[in-house]
């Protein structure tokens, strides 16, 4: 665990300013401002549905902002050319909340497909080698692993094989949304170790989004709170655990009763 001080503030290599995002009549998020310092891992807390997954897919161009900017490595995504954001997209990892593995493939061609598409000049060997490695990385048994369908993994198993899938392009930056949901809580945390192991590894930005508390705090050097589309608390880790904002204190807490009203 590390803090404020041992990041450069100053420059992150995401920042999000006055992000606003509306569907049809629905304002999901309002006025989202945060910073992702370079080489950290920061995981963003708040309740189901309030817009936590929208924040990701902003970074990586999925989806264009009503208003606001997204700078990732001093690129606005929010305004560049598509040639800037494919750049973007090659230097940024996703794992998928279900691993989102193509059923007509096997797991060597899945984690393959990246380099394929992007890397035209890799012979078939040069890919055979780095999948492999990979999937090792990633503590899977590469060679029995390699041949088997996505169906014929457990969902842990899944998780990490998505995982070798999105750093097989060396990214500067992972996304991971819901990392460890509908896993067990010693696959859960084999899942945040390798999150650690691949940030001391390969020096990645790390950007979170879970339910899990405990992994949460195992594996964050900030954590931010989404609320009613804002980020109302940002702090490194034992900061926010200490944290006097009756919002977060009740969240952290599970609290049914509090300032978070519930409908339903």
């Amino acid at each position: 665990m590390r803090l404020k001080q041992d990041f450069d503030l100053d420059n992150p290599l995401i920042k999000i300013e006055h992000l606003q995002k509306v569907f049809g009549t629905k304002e999901v998020l309002k006025d989202v401002n945060l910073i992702f310092p370079k080489g950290s891992t920061t995981v963003i807390l708040g309740l189901s549905g309030g817009g936590k997954s929208t924040i990701i897919k902003h970074i990586v161009g999925l989806m264009k902002p009503t208003n606001g900017d997204i700078f990732v490595d001093g690129v606005n995504v929010a305004t560049c050319s598509e040639e800037e954001l494919r750049a973007v997209r090659k230097n940024t990892g996703y794992l998928f909340q279900d691993g989102a593995m193509f059923d007509s493939m096997n797991i060597f061609d899945n984690v393959a497909f990246p380099l394929r598409e992007h890397r035209k000049d890799m012979s078939e060997k040069e890919i055979e080698d780095k999948v492999m490695r990979m999937l090792s990385m990633t503590g899977l048994d590469a060679k029995r692993v390699a041949k088997l369908a996505p169906n014929e993994l457990s969902g842990g198993m899944r998780k990490r094989a998505g995982l070798a899938r999105a750093i097989i392009m060396e990214p500067k930056i992972i996304l991971y949304d819901e990392p460890t949901s509908g896993l067990d809580p010693i696959t859960s945390d084999l899942i945040t170790q390798l999150i650690l192991k691949l940030q001391r590894e390969l020096g990645v930005t790390s950007v979170l989004i879970t339910h899990d508390m405990k992994e949460s705090f195992k594996s964050s050097d900030f954590l931010a709170f989404l609320f009613e589309g804002e980020i109302i608390e940002w702090a490194d880790n034992e900061s926010f655990k200490n944290s006097t904002n009756p919002f977060v204190r009740q969240f952290l807490n599970g609290d049914g009763e509090g300032p978070i009203k519930f409908n339903g």
